[in-house]
C-alpha cells in the first residue's frame, strides 16, 4: 500500500517543503561523495548518538539519511502531506513547526534509549509531525493509494484519517514490541521518534494557529 497523492490542492506554493526536500537531497549526495571513513566520521559528527548527546545533533540529524530508500520514502511522504500543512500555517511558521517536530521526535527516542551508541538520523520524525498535523487539519481528505492485487496494481482513494491512524498504530505497537530488545533502535527503525514526532505535530498545529477559514473551505476534496 503506497500513498501517491492527496486530493487537496494548495493555495500557495510550498516553498519551504521544496527547500527542505532539496536540502535533504543535497546532504545525501554530499554523503555519497565521501569515502567510507569520511562518511562514518560525518555521521558521528552530525547524527544524534544518545550516549553522547549534543543538541546541535538533534537538528542536523534531521537532514541525514542512511540510504536511497530511506531518503526517497521520507521525501515522498513530506511532499504528499507537507504542502497542505505549510499552506495553513504559512511559510515561516511551518518551518519552525517542522524543526520543532523533529526536535520532539529526537528527544522522544533519546528518552527511551539514552545509553544507546547507535546513531539516529533521518527526517522521519519531523515528517511524522507533519502527518500528525495533516490528520488534525484535513481529516476528511482522501489519499490516492497504490494497492497490489496479486500480480496487478490498482489505485483507490483512502480517507486520510484511516491511513494516518493505521500508520500511527503500526508505529506504536512496533515501538512497544521493540522495548523487549537490548536496544530500542539497534541499527533499525527509531519507532519512538516517529511516535514522538506524530504526537508533537498534533499538539503544535493547534497551539500555533492556522488559517481556519481557508481550512474549512478546502477541507473536503470537492
Amino acid at each position: 500500500m503506497i500513498p501517491l497523492r492527496d486530493l487537496i490542492r494548495s493555495r500557495t506554493t510550498p516553498m519551504v517543503t521544496v527547500a527542505l526536500i532539496l536540502a535533504n537531497v543535497l546532504v545525501f549526495f554530499y554523503m555519497l561523495s565521501l569515502d567510507s571513513y569520511s562518511t562514518n566520521h560525518f555521521i558521528s559528527q552530525y547524527a544524534l548518538t544518545p550516549d553522547r548527546f549534543r543538541f546541535t545533533a538533534v537538528v542536523t540529524s534531521m537532514f541525514l539519511h542512511g540510504g536511497w530508500m530511506h531518503l526517497i520514502g521520507n521525501m515522498w511522504f513530506l511532499w504528499i502531506y507537507g504542502d497542505n500543512v505549510e499552506d495553513v500555517l504559512g511559510h515561516g511558521k511551518y518551518l519552525l513547526f517542522y524543526l520543532a517536530c523533529g526536535v520532539a521526535a529526537s528527544l522522544a527516542q533519546y528518552m527511551v534509549s539514552p545509553d544507546s551508541r547507535v546513531p539516529t538520523l533521518g527526517a522521519s520524525g519531523a515528517i511524522a509531525g507533519v502527518m500528525g498535523a495533516y490528520l488534525i487539519k484535513f481529516p476528511h481528505s482522501r489519499i490516492v493509494t497504490l494497492i497490489p492485487i496479486f500480480f496487478f496494481f490498482t489505485t483507490i482513494e483512502i480517507p486520510a484519517a484511516l491511513i494516518l491512524a493505521y500508520w500511527f498504530i503500526l508505529q506504536f505497537f512496533s515501538g512497544i514490541g521493540s522495548v523487549g530488545y537490548s536496544q530500542v533502535s539497534q541499527g533499525g527503525v527509531a519507532w519512538f521518534a516517529h511516535i514522538g514526532g506524530f504526537v508533537a505535530g498534533m499538539v503544535l498545529i493547534n497551539i500555533l494557529g492556522t488559517r481556519e477559514p481557508y481550512r474549512r473551505r478546502r477541507d473536503l476534496p470537492w
